[in-house]
């Protein structure tokens, strides 16, 4: 809308103007809002996956070295009882 426009408008509807304006800003805020909830969510989730994929490296290696160990104990009882 231009300033010539705005001037032709009478007081009631440039009040009208400004109640739809306001709530235009009041509906684009709760939508910042959820959005902004949004992003700090996935910004948890994006941090905690990081610690997950660390934590499930750690847990390979436990399994590597139990497999490591099941496989030892294994052959020395072949290696007891084939001898």
């Amino acid at each position: 809308m231009t300033d010539r426009e705005l001037r032709k408008m009478s007081r009631l509807d440039l009040l009208e103007v400004l109640l739809t304006q306001s709530r235009e800003i009041e509906k684009l805020k709760s939508e910042i809002e959820v959005l902004n909830r949004k992003i700090d969510d996935r910004d948890i989730v994006m941090s905690h996956s990081g610690s997950i994929a660390e934590a499930s490296l750690v847990i390979n290696n436990v399994f590597e070295a139990a497999q490591k160990a099941a496989d030892q104990y294994v052959n020395s009882v072949k290696f007891r009882f084939s001898a």
